[in-house]
């Protein structure tokens, strides 16, 4: 392998942006990301610990979830999950977080990046109720840079034709579960717990 050490190398294989691409980043909301936020169901929360360590995790809820509380700051609700925590206990060392937002469909994202912070409770909690629940806590994002990211690796994947989708392709998640995770449990009973009733247990504690 050819490994590349330093900025210079870098920018001699890839080239300089072109300074529209190298000033569009911004450092409030426009109307335009709001109509976005307001429109997206799926965040990705990309964040770094003390350490260096680095974690990906993907927020989803109905379209809107992400609740601006002004020009620079937005909070995102946090649901039941399995309660690892990474990018969470990442972000009490390391406040720095990348967002991506992403609206079905669409080859562009919006991109934030920003710090962080977790809150247990606040009024606007009640602002992100889902079929009756409010979130655990939400991490509330102080904006940085804002800017709109081109549809190139979208359209290289065809991520949104349905004529490329193959979820057969790899094992269920039954199956990765009982291989990887939890050998002592009857793939029945997996395919169970994961099958039509695990949808109904998305907001549910415990």
């Amino acid at each position: 392998m050819t490994e590349i050490t330093s900025e210079a190398q870098l920018r001699e294989l890839l080239g300089e942006p072109l300074p529209r691409v190298a000033a569009k980043d911004r450092k409030t909301l426009h109307e335009y990301d709001r109509q976005w936020l307001a429109s997206s169901p799926l965040c990705l929360v990309a964040t770094s610990g003390a350490d260096g360590s680095c974690d990906v995790s993907p927020k989803g809820d109905p379209p809107g979830f992400t609740l601006v509380l002004d020009d620079t700051t937005i909070a995102i609700p946090e649901r039941p999950g399995n309660r690892r925590a990474d990018g969470f206990r990442n972000i009490l060392a390391n406040p720095h977080v990348g967002l991506i937002y992403l609206v079905p469909g669409r080859g562009d994202t919006l991109r934030i990046n920003g710090t962080a912070r977790l809150v247990s409770d606040a009024p606007f909690f009640d602002q992100m109720r889902v079929k009756g629940h409010r979130p655990l806590l939400a991490l509330v994002v102080e904006i940085k840079q804002v800017f709109y990211h081109c549809s190139k690796a979208f359209l290289r994947s065809d991520l949104w034709q349905p004529a490329t989708w193959n979820p057969t392709a790899v094992p269920s998640r039954a199956r990765l579960a009982q291989r990887l995770e939890q050998p002592d449990v009857a793939l029945e009973d997996l395919d169970r717990y994961y099958g039509p009733a695990y949808a109904t247990r998305l907001y549910e504690t415990g």
